[in-house]
């Protein structure tokens, strides 16, 4: 049978076009199908979002010439995690690479121009195409061939079809694969603070009675504002002017920082967390989002997006040097079984995590004072978490970075 490509990837966004360069860049063939309309993605609108890259994150950019299309000045270091409970106004919690050899803990760089860079990337590939306003209405699997049917009636042919359409995957369930689903019932409001003093490449995540403040250092002395809000009082917050905005995040914010002004507009999300039941399955593969969408407070979604890609790219380029068919259940298990056990940890310890530090509830707020007072208590197994969750953070963690 004449395919279309060898890999079919359904999907446009940052994790779909990084597995089709690290594809292309294997001598793999490989077609991506995008919904959206080509300027959508050539030129991908400011939306708010700061991704918080690991080294190992950025290290399967850099593979893949991803991370030097960013502008030079553009990515913010991220040299320490501080987090602050309740009403308190200093850190209960201290995150850094003191003990790692590292110099910083990650970067921060916005979701818009991690985007545009894997657009650039994606297209200087030859053998790299993709076909926009794509919308996959059909899929089979058959023993020898996946098939997908567009919206339009037109089809297409590959050994092996990827998903990397967001959380809400429609491919995935066109798969026959389903997913949990965490719906928090909260929203997020994003914008940028402009602040009077250097932030040092502080994180803070500050969990406060009624929502939770997220500031992440980025340049020029600003931070990206993350407030997480029950969803009926996100449109409370949107609706607050510049002024109010930043006031409102200034009082709850490190006094360290000084005073506070709006730095850009603001936008909001809704949060639920989604793990696919599956992440391959005969001549079918999940990868980003489709394949796990994280809650932000640990900062895993993208990086673990990249991981998957990393992964599922290093067991494809072995099966095509071996002549092997890229849509064998083996060959895709062994990225699957890599992938979960990297990933499902930490979506059950945030999710988990999160339900402790947002339940108003007093049961709960004594449970997290005690957790806090335990790690001052008890230093050695402080330093013990403390270590698990930097490794976590950084990307050091688990599975080694592979060759793509």
């Amino acid at each position: 049978m004449t395919h279309d490509a060898e890999v079919l990837i359904v999907g446009a966004g940052p994790a779909g076009l990084a597995l089709a360069c690290a594809l292309a860049d294997a001598g793999i063939g490989t077609l991506v199908l995008e919904q959206a309309p080509r300027a959508a993605v050539e030129q991908p609108a400011e939306d708010g979002r700061d991704i918080a890259l690991t080294h190992r994150a950025r290290g399967v950019l850099q593979t893949l010439g991803l991370w030097d299309r960013l502008p030079a000045e553009v990515p913010a270091l991220l040299r320490e995690a501080r987090v602050v409970d309740g009403d308190a106004r200093t850190a209960a919690l201290h995150f850094s690479t003191a003990g790692t050899g590292l110099q910083t803990l990650g970067w921060l760089v916005p979701n818009h121009l991690i985007r545009q860079a894997a657009w650039q990337g994606a297209a200087g590939r030859a053998a790299l195409r993709v076909v926009f306003d794509a919308r996959v209405t059909a899929l089979v699997l058959e023993s020898d061939a996946a098939r997908v049917t567009l919206d339009g009636g037109r089809s297409f042919t590959a050994p092996l079809v990827v998903a990397a359409d967001s959380r809400f995957s429609n491919t995935r369930r066109l798969a026959g694969i389903g997913a949990s689903q965490h719906d928090f019932a909260r929203s997020v409001v994003v914008g940028r603070v402009a602040h009077e003093h250097d932030s040092q490449g502080i994180a803070w995540e500050c969990f406060r009675y009624g929502n939770t403040l997220a500031l992440l250092p980025m340049n020029d002395r600003q931070c990206s504002a993350v407030v997480t809000v029950a969803s009926s009082r996100a449109p409370h917050w949107l609706a607050a002017g510049d002024g109010e905005f930043a006031t409102r995040v200034q009082a709850q914010s490190p006094a360290l920082l000084g005073a506070m002004s709006a730095a850009g507009p603001r936008h909001h999300y809704p949060l639920v967390g989604v793990y696919a039941h599956r992440f391959s399955g005969p001549r079918f593969a999940l990868v980003g989002d489709a394949a796990v969408g994280m809650h932000p407070v640990t900062a895993h979604g993208y990086n673990f997006g990249l991981y998957g890609v990393e992964v599922l790219a290093r067991e494809l380029k072995a099966a095509h040097a071996a002549g092997k068919d890229l849509g064998d259940a083996a060959t895709l298990a062994r990225y699957a079984e890599t992938h979960r056990r990297a990933t499902l940890p930490t979506y059950l310890g945030t999710n988990m995590l999160v339900k402790l530090f947002t339940d108003e509830h007093a049961p709960a707020k004594l449970a997290r004072r005690t957790v806090l007072a335990a790690s001052e208590k008890l230093p050695g197994i402080s330093r013990i978490v403390k270590a698990a969750i930097t490794r976590q953070l950084t990307g050091q963690s688990g599975l080694r970075a592979g060759t793509l």
